[in-house]
């Protein structure tokens, strides 16, 4: 579609959508490297933002992926952010429709074809959908290039608008699926961009995507904050023995094994949302230390959990944490002395495993030792390894320095720290809470289709990085992640924006899925409506 002839917002959605989604952007490929200057060319082509200021942000020096930005100016200083990610999970997924993955309304037919025989639930539902002609399929359609349409399309109509109240400024940012550099960046670019504009930015709304597999009451929600995640960490230092001899030794895999037992859906890391029930942590990866096949019992063992918080902090975690690695220790050895039929007891097993944090092993080094493990980690930096395991290896490094012995478990953290946030008590929060709590209940009359209100979007988001998060907290993280100072590279101050943020989005299914799928109506119907009604009142002067 042309989009110079799309005038309305339901034409100017879908078109955008479409766009976009025909652009791959796969997280860590080339293709997300181009998307940031194809859009902002896209963008400056466009006739509605000839006026518009428009630029990118690298996310960092070489990095190679930007950040998208757009100012468009009404009267005064208030303005709104719209912003949303645009990189997208891997095609391969799609097996023999890799081709059309980015091409929605071929895949979509091609999908249909492809699921006459379907045997699962899942397919099932998904051929339902397609039929009906109710949903579109594409990868990143739905997670989430519809909800960046949305905003454009609502930002087109703001342009065109004469003596438009107050400014909306557009952030479409990279690297949500991996790392959310992208956010990181564009919340540590904002102080500057409100001064160099003379902008007061009022709220935030992000645009990710939701997925209900019932009748989507639950996807067409304005969430007021969003979940946490944290990803702690145990390294835990056995005593190898061959195999042959098991009990002069402590395996470090089978410790390892206790504390993930322990852990898995422990109710004391599991954070209820007020009525609802909170989501539990799980473990998400293992391994021992070994690099290949002997018979010797394994010297250590790292695993990494998936913990997500609603009001919790970092550190009240980890000594959770902490705890339930303590007990599943004693537990097994408790376990271990009732198998050994030793008369004279194992001298091993009879005192407690020592737990240290990451932290407290660095202090114990002396300032020689530090600078050796300072250049490990700086050697491992740029690297392609994933994050948890560059701070496994670093907590090996630092274990061996500290020329203690095992059995022990060290806590950490392993990876990126999404916080908590909620609307706060300031009066802009307040102010963002009661528009969106009135769109809501205006939006079966206004727009034909009810939309609700959600303390919290359901899973983690950039909203951490754009919203009020409590960037207090981070103090114990960065002590205790291994790679904080040369992988994470989060900056001493004006890390997170702090700015009151919801998320409104599109809704659909199966998204990370080659089932994936939008639902169109809303999609672009609706969600242009309400966005731009919540900018516009949001824009008015208060009392007006």
């Amino acid at each position: 579609m042309n989009r110079d002839l799309a005038k309305t917002l339901p034409d100017r959605a879908s078109s955008w959508a479409i766009a976009l989604t025909e652009q791959k952007s796969v997280t860590g490929t080339q293709d997300e490297t181009v998307f940031g200057p194809w859009l902002a060319a896209q963008l400056r082509e466009e006739p509605a933002f000839r006026r518009a200021d428009i630029w990118t942000i690298e996310v960092g020096p070489g990095d190679g992926r930007h950040c998208v930005a757009m100012l468009l100016r009404g009267t005064g200083r208030s303005t709104v952010l719209l912003t949303g990610h645009y990189d997208t999970v891997s095609t391969r997924d799609y097996g023999e429709l890799e081709e059309l993955a980015t091409r929605p309304q071929a895949l979509t037919r091609a999908l249909r074809n492809s699921l006459m025989d379907a045997d699962t639930p899942a397919a099932r539902l998904a051929r339902a959908d397609l039929e009906s002609g109710e949903y579109l399929a594409g990868r990143g359609l739905l997670d989430m290039k519809a909800g960046l349409a949305a905003g454009l399309a609502v930002c087109a109509d703001f342009a065109e608008s004469a003596n438009a109240a107050g400014n909306l400024l557009f952030i479409a940012v990279p690297d949500e699926e991996n790392n959310s550099a992208g956010a990181r960046k564009a919340a540590q670019a904002l102080p500057g961009i409100y001064e160099q504009h003379g902008l007061d930015l009022v709220a935030a709304i992000n645009l990710d995507a939701i997925a209900d597999d019932g009748d989507g009451s639950k996807g067409r929600i304005i969430a007021l904050g969003t979940v946490g995640k944290l990803l702690p960490t145990a390294y835990v230092v056995g005593v190898p023995t061959h195999s042959g001899f098991p009990l002069n030794g402590i395996n470090a895999a089978a410790l390892a094994a206790s504390i993930a037992a322990r852990v898995e859906w422990a109710t004391e890391l599991t954070e209820h949302c007020g009525s609802s029930p909170g989501t539990p942590p799980s473990l998400l990866g293992i391994r021992d230390g070994k690099a290949g096949y002997d018979v010797t019992t394994p010297a250590t063992a790292f695993a990494t959990f998936n913990v997500l918080s609603y009001r919790r902090t970092p550190d009240e975690v980890l000594d959770r944490f902490d705890r339930l690695c303590a007990e599943a220790a004693s537990n097994l050895l408790g376990d271990l002395r009732r198998r050994s039929q030793a008369p004279d007891g194992i001298a091993s097993l009879a005192r407690p495993v020592p737990l240290y944090r990451f932290e407290a092993l660095v202090e114990h080094l002396d300032q020689q030792e530090k600078h050796r493990l300072d250049a490990y980690s700086a050697s491992i930096a740029d690297s392609d390894l994933p994050l948890p395991e560059k701070c496994r290896l670093i907590t090996q490094q630092v274990w061996g320095l500290s020329r203690l012995t095992g059995p022990a478990i060290v806590t950490g953290f392993g990876s990126i720290p999404y916080l908590p946030t909620n609307l706060s008590d300031a009066p802009a929060a307040m102010r963002l809470k009661a528009i969106a709590m009135q769109i809501a209940r205006e939006s079966a009359e206004h727009y034909g289709s009810t939309i609700a209100c959600a303390d919290y979007f359901a899973g983690i988001s950039d909203m951490s990085f754009f919203g009020e998060a409590a960037e207090s907290s981070l103090d114990i993280v960065a002590r205790n992640t291994p790679a904080w100072k040369d992988s994470v590279r989060w900056p001493p101050r004006q890390g997170l924006a702090n700015v009151p943020t919801i998320n409104i989005g599109p809704w659909g299914r199966d998204y990370h899925t080659p089932l994936e799928r939008l639902h169109i109506s809303y999609a672009f119907n609706v969600l242009p409506h309400a966005i731009r009604d919540l900018c516009a009142r949001l824009l008015q002067p208060s009392g007006s």
